[in-house]
């Protein structure tokens, strides 16, 4: 049997650890400017802290309007920041089936 390389590894770890999530993030998908931007292990942590309900940098409002659309089934968005101080954006659409990772000049 083939060995995982290490992005497979990566992979498979992360996918581990949500298991205990709120919600499922569905397929994965960043822009290629995030992809260009932002490090690995920011998304990586970010993604943790968006499938656990950390909405990250967002005003009470928000905050709460993502705990309603646990309830109701309506997207999902988060806002963090790098290590570098890039704001970046994870979005999980109503269905649950894609969750992507973005700049906000990406939207």
């Amino acid at each position: 049997m083939p060995e995982d390389t290490p992005a497979e590894s990566d992979l498979s770890a992360l996918i581990l650890m949500l298991v205990h999530d709120k919600f499922p993030l569905g397929q994965l998908m960043a822009t290629s400017n995030a992809l260009v931007q932002l490090e690995q292990s920011d998304i990586q942590t970010a993604l943790l802290h968006h499938a656990r309900g950390d909405w990250g940098e967002l005003d009470q409002e928000d905050k709460a309007a993502n705990d309603n659309a646990l309830i109701d089934g309506t997207r999902l968005l988060s806002s963090y920041r790098s290590k570098r101080g890039i704001k970046f954006w994870i979005i999980t659409e109503a269905d649950r089936s894609i969750t992507t990772v973005l700049l906000p000049e990406d939207y």
